[in-house]
This record gives C-alpha cells, structure tokens and sequence, in this order.
C-alpha cells in the first residue's frame, strides 16, 4: 500500500512540473493566433477570441523570415552532419586507435573545456577575416564543426566496444577503415543520435557567433532576426510569439523523431562509459 500511495505521488509530482514546463509554450502557441492587442488585455487571455493567422503571413510576407528560417535550417543542417563525422572520427580514434601521446593530447582537449568560447571568438573571426570566410555560410558554421564535448562522448561510448571483436576482424584481413563502418559505426548509432540532437540545436540557437560573422541583413539567422524584429515591434507580442514558435517549431519535430533513439544513447551511454 505505501509504496502505491508513493507512486501516485511521484506521478502527480511528475505531472505537475510537466504542467509547469508546457505552460508557457502553450500559452506562446495560443498568443501566436491571437489578434494584435489582444494579449495584452488584463487578465490576460488563455486562447483566442478567433484564432488568426495573421501573424505568420505577416512575418514571412513582411519581415522576410522565410529567408533567415532556410539560412538557420542551412548552417545547422551542415554543423550537424560535419560534427558528426570529426567528433566520431576523432572519438573513435582516442577510444581505439593507439598512438603516442594519445591519452596526453585528450587530456590537454579536455582541460581546453574551460576556457570560454566568447574568448576565442575575436581570433577566429580574424582569422576568418583572412580566409574571406567573413558572411559566409562556412564561416559561420565553422566553431560548431568539431567540438570536445562531442568527441568526450563518443570516446567514452566506443571504450565499450570490446577490443576482442576489432582484433578478430583485423585477424580476419579487415582494414581500420572498415572496421570503422561496418562495425563501430552501428555500435555508435545512439550516441550519435544524441550528437547530431546537440549539433543542430546549438547551431540552431546560437546567436552571438552568426551576429558576429554574418554581417549581411539576407544572411542572418533566424535568431539574430526576430532580436531585430523585437526592436521594431516591440509591442507587438502576437508577432513575436508566432516569431518563437516558428524558432521552436523545428527542433522540436527533430527531437520528437529522434527521442526514442537520444534517450536510449543517453541511458546506454551512463551505463557502459
């Protein structure tokens, strides 16, 4: 009996924060189709009046948003796949591949962990500046393209690949490129689900970096956008909650697809790192 009366708790805890968390999205959802002004009555409003969409014709007709959602959906569509293959490629290596030095080199990575990226963001850009990356898709996707959080992972994950099995298919005649596809590869898949979640969502979320190297108005993200479209209508909450939920709107169906296999990397990686 306790410990039934201890999961009703638990579930109504649980469903209580699920509430608290998905409020406020719903809310932004519901203003986004709201009429100008009408979220800005007292108290204010838990749905529309008549629901509208108003908002997001005038935000991809009026603001060109349709524009800097395909530069985002660009730059953070290539991050992710050019992570993915340094940060595997690099975690395998340290995880399985012996070398001099190795382990030295990975220390030195992982105490580069503290250093703030705000710090090397003013030597990159001039060093951009000479390889005329400056306002360029590249440019901006250039500090997402390999990351030592990301090669942490997946080292950590390919140290449970048992070594037996890599030396019975170097045995057999396979080469170390090989053993890489064909067997280490899907070994990795939930990791890299979870990598490939990280890649786009940084990507997609950062602004500092492309307001820094993305100087031209046509190239903008959609992040550094809607901060300028904020300061142009700055009253107008419907517009800037329907700007939001366009900025929501892909990763959450990304990480919808990929959350059966994100979760299992992140519960298999905790067990065998």
């Amino acid at each position: 009996m306790n410990q039934r009366y201890a999961t009703i708790v638990v579930n109504a805890l649980l469903a209580v924060i699920a509430v608290l968390s998905l409020g406020p999205l719903l809310w932004m959802l519901s203003v986004s189709f709201m009429h100008p002004g009408e979220a800005s009555h007292f108290p204010a409003p838990l749905l529309p009046s008549t629901p509208t969409l108003d908002n997001y014709r005038q935000l991809f007709d009026r603001a060109g948003m349709g524009r800097h959602f395909i530069n985002s959906l660009a730059i953070a569509s290539g991050v992710m796949v050019m992570s993915l293959l340094m940060n595997t490629l690099a975690g395998y290596a340290f995880a399985k591949l012996r070398s001099r030095g190795r382990d030295r080199v990975f220390r030195s990575l992982l105490a580069a962990l503290v250093i703030p990226a705000q710090v090397a963001m003013m030597p990159l850009f001039l060093l951009l500046k000479q390889m005329g990356l400056v306002n360029t898709y590249l440019g901006a996707m250039v500090p997402g393209l390999a990351g030592i959080f990301g090669i942490y992972l997946v080292r950590q994950y390919a140290r449970s690949i048992p070594d037996e099995l890599l030396e019975a298919a170097r045995i057999d005649g396979a080469g170390e490129w090989r053993i890489f596809w064909q067997i280490a590869l899907p070994v990795l898949k939930p990791i890299l689900v979870t990598l490939a979640i990280f890649g786009f969502l940084g990507a997609w979320n950062d602004f500092m970096w492309p307001l820094i190297v993305l100087g031209d108005q046509a190239q903008q993200t959609l992040p550094v956008a809607l901060a300028s479209l904020s300061r142009e209508h700055v009253q107008d909450n419907e517009l800037m909650m329907a700007g939001s939920v366009v900025t929501i709107l892909p990763v959450l169906v990304l990480f919808l697809m990929l959350q059966r296999y994100y979760i299992q990397g992140l519960l298999v990686g905790s067990v065998k790192g």
